[in-house]
């Protein structure tokens, strides 16, 4: 194992890891704004109740972010020196934006949110609780506006062998921009939705906290059978400019090495690189090209119209986009019978379709996922689409046991920063709304010039 193999392997153990807090963390941010906005107009406690609960486990995985979001932009000096160094007056400014322009208002009003309940007036305590949420979208918006330049480079020139840019809005807004960020952010809200929904259904089957879980299911149910048709037509747009911009992408994607119409769909396939075919082929004749082109009679590019140092390994996009797929096929299946569960008002004696929730709550993790490795794998073997190899991107001195040693140390820590951080906030699920949560509900008035409050709390 080399340098480069061990540093995409360190790199994809940390991301891997630490994608799966802002998938959390951006819904749930999200669904607290929209608690405490419920709560500040209808005055109804279980609003207050489900938005401390929540507002603790936020509390918790916005802490893990932190510690697991420092190492990447670290590796980037590292073990990727010469893509920094290309790269560095693109990617640099727009890693500055995310951390000035939405880190820092995410943590700075997330200190008002967590412990200004009883210290400001309640339409301030709503106003932080907006911020914290549009601080966690401006982050994925810089984030993702990095990544998909790396996948459709726009508005730069090269000079001296480094990505100058000419035009900062076609370097934001490049092509693949606007899909990668509505699709990913909807795809967040999703996991954080079936998140909420399993806590739920869990109380309901013990019988526990029986108002704040329907609560919790109602909404949840009521906002993914919306938001998950539409991603399934955000994902439809965001394949057609896939196909525009990396079409090699796509075809390893379906595992289509031949340029053809009528291109089936494949349910399951095993591709054979080395030959240049699949084995036990499972297909649906033209689907491919119905999708692809919206046209039985469409004509989709085969992997063979590309040399093979150009195209990206075919079975890891093949199989996790599939598991993507199949994952969102699911969750339509749940968001309409949970929906119609809701409507008809049997969401709480509905005890199998409860379990069934319950094996759902992590679905969204695994689906965001499989979605990241589809687009990452699928670039390959750039860095920066068709202008920098990742090969050429790693640091020249690298030596393979540093790197490996440095990866068992992140191993280590990951192992142990996310597994005291998810027993800790499963002892939290288990505590649910009992305990200190009840009594923090019933809080002190905020002091006013008409009504000050005690001494003692004046001296606090």
């Amino acid at each position: 194992m080399d340098a480069l193999l061990l540093s995409r392997l360190q790199f994809a153990w940390v991301v891997a890891l630490h994608i799966l807090l802002p998938a959390f963390t951006v819904g749930l941010a999200a669904y607290i704004a929209v608690l405490e906005g419920l709560y500040f107009f209808t005055r109804r406690e279980v609003f207050l109740r489900l938005s401390k609960f929540w507002l603790r486990l936020f509390a918790v995985s916005f802490g893990m972010g932190v510690v697991s979001g420092i190492v990447m932009p670290f590796q980037f000096g590292t073990n990727w020196s010469r893509y920094s160094d290309a790269t560095a007056d693109i990617v640099g400014p727009l890693m500055a934006y995310e951390g000035l322009m939405a880190f820092f208002l995410e943590a700075g009003f997330l200190g008002v949110l967590l412990f200004g309940r009883k210290r400001v007036p309640p339409g301030v305590h709503l106003f932080a609780a907006i911020m914290v949420a549009s601080g966690t979208l401006l982050s994925t918006f810089w984030i993702l506006a990095s990544n998909s330049w790396m996948q459709t480079p726009a508005g730069y020139v090269i000079a001296d062998g480094r990505f100058v840019p000419q035009d900062w809005f076609k370097v934001i807004f490049n092509p693949s921009f606007p899909y990668r960020l509505f699709h990913t952010a909807i795809a967040f809200f999703i996991t954080t939705a079936f998140a909420v929904i399993a806590v739920a259904a869990s109380y309901l089957r013990q019988g526990r906290f029986v108002d704040e879980s329907v609560t919790m299911q109602k909404m949840g149910f009521g906002l993914l059978v919306l938001i998950v048709p539409l991603q399934i037509v955000i994902g439809d747009l965001h394949g057609l400019n896939t196909l525009e911009h990396q079409p090699v992408k796509i075809a390893a994607m379906e595992a289509n090495w031949e340029t053809q119409s009528h291109m089936p769909l494949l349910l399951f396939a095993v591709p054979d690189e080395a030959a240049e075919r699949n084995h036990y082929a499972i297909g649906i004749p033209s689907a491919g090209s119905v999708i692809l082109r919206h046209d039985a009679n469409g004509v989709v590019r085969g992997l063979k119209e590309w040399p093979p140092r150009d195209r990206p390994p075919v079975a890891i996009p093949f199989f996790s986009f599939r598991l993507m797929v199949g994952i969102g096929v699911l969750m339509l299946a749940m968001s309409l019978g949970g929906g119609w569960l809701a409507w008809r008002g049997r969401l709480q004696n509905a005890q199998r379709f409860q379990q069934l929730c319950m094996l759902c709550g992590p679905l969204g993790f695994v689906a965001v996922l499989a979605g990241w490795i589809t687009t990452e794998v699928g670039r390959q073997p750039w860095v920066v689409y068709g202008l920098l190899r990742t090969r050429d991107a790693v640091t020249p001195t690298l030596q393979p046991i540093d790197v490996a040693v440095s990866l068992l140390v992140y191993v280590a820590a990951y192992v142990l920063i996310f597994g005291a951080g998810v027993v800790f906030m499963r002892r939290l699920v288990r505590q649910g709304f009992a305990g200190p949560l009840e009594q923090e509900t019933r809080h002190e008035p905020v002091a006013t010039a008409a009504r000050p409050l005690s001494g003692a709390t004046q001296a606090e």
